[in-house]
């Protein structure tokens, strides 16, 4: 295969993961069908170089698939609206960006409209670098302030914890599979897309004990010692499975069959972990929202409320800000209504 037949599948293998297109891309096609719903129409009227700029913007610039989606996403919403004011994409002014963001406000949250803004003037520079546009319509605009002190991530207490934890029979490897789950995403901080993508290599020894090596998004490693209680949740499940050879295999892996008895070579997604974990608080009456993310912030409160320091678990979670770091401790919302009830009157 020649060099410019190499590039035209590149591309076209591009195009056809990026969301929201419809239509297919063919094979040799050097550049988007017009029709694709992926390019808006005020893109597609300023011809093949800024189609390409507006694909490649996504294809080329966003590596997070999460954020791609929804850039994509925004970024359709918005040129959307400018179409329907009769605008183009080189007569858009900070006027219009700004009486969108007006318009966004009344019907959305602030964090949906400080991500909107983030897509649009992030692609106006890219398309001013590309020579597209001339300027950046959106720079000047100013977002909706929005702080945050306290993240709203369902919490389990000590008490919830345990008793969806003891409720996990150990009598199958799905079962022991699930309990080491939940025990390495609230022992270790991780994030459920750092615990999914985890080998068995992954669990290193350190001394007497052991270390987790979390490929964090970014790109980023990050160790973290294997808290005892991890230790041998992973070890009852790693034995149980029978992977403790396969070096290279994915640690938590999708079941086969509905008895939970063996596992495939295929780890499990996010999908299949947010799943088992409703299953299972539902199981033991446990009916708020928790999912993946409740078990990373029952870890960082439990860890803070015993004393733990800041800084250290702003460093286990690998946040790069401690403000961060302070949203997922909920120990001054367990105060609350303790201190509500001193009010004797």
């Amino acid at each position: 295969m020649d060099t410019d037949s190499e590039q035209r599948l590149t591309r076209n293998q591009l195009v056809d993961h990026l969301p929201a297109i419809t239509v297919p891309v063919a094979t040799g096609l050097m550049r988007p069908p017009p029709d694709a719903t992926l390019i808006p129409a005020l893109i597609a009227n300023e011809g093949d170089q800024a189609s390409w700029r507006y694909v490649d913007f996504f294809a080329a610039n966003i590596r997070n698939p999460n954020t791609r989606r929804a850039y994509a996403r925004a970024c359709l919403q918005f040129f959307g609206w400018a179409e329907e004011r009769g605008l183009s994409l080189t007569t858009i002014r900070p006027y219009d960006v700004s009486l969108y963001i007006e318009t966004r406000q009344q019907t959305h949250s602030a964090p949906d409209v400080k991500q909107q803004l983030a897509a649009i003037r992030m692609l106006f520079n890219w398309l001013i670098t590309g020579q597209i546009v001339p300027a950046n319509p959106a720079s000047a605009v100013r977002g909706p302030k929005h702080v945050v002190k306290t993240g709203k991530t369902p919490v389990f207490d000590a008490t919830e914890w345990r008793r969806l934890l003891d409720a996990i029979p150990v009598d199958t490897v799905r079962n022991l599979r699930d309990r080491a789950l939940i025990a390495t995403l609230t022992y270790s901080f991780a994030r459920i897309g750092a615990a999914l993508k985890m080998k068995v290599e992954d669990l290193r020894p350190r001394g007497a004990g052991w270390e987790l090596l979390l490929h964090e998004k970014g790109g980023k490693q990050h160790v973290m010692p294997c808290h005892h209680a991890l230790a041998e949740a992973l070890r009852a499940y790693i034995d149980a499975a029978g992977i403790a050879e396969d070096r290279k295999g994915f640690l938590f892996r999708t079941s086969r069959g509905h008895k939970g008895t063996a596992l495939s070579h295929l780890p499990m997604d996010q999908s299949d972990a947010w799943r088992m974990i409703r299953r299972r608080a539902g199981a033991v009456g446990i009916f708020a929202p928790v999912g993946n993310h409740s078990f990373r912030a029952t870890g960082i409160t439990a860890y803070l409320s015993n004393g733990g320091a800041l800084e250290h678990a702003q460093e286990m979670a690998g946040h790069e800000s401690p403000r961060t770091t302070k949203l997922y401790d909920r120990t001054k919302d367990r105060l609350t209504q303790d201190e509500v009830e001193r009010i004797r009157l």
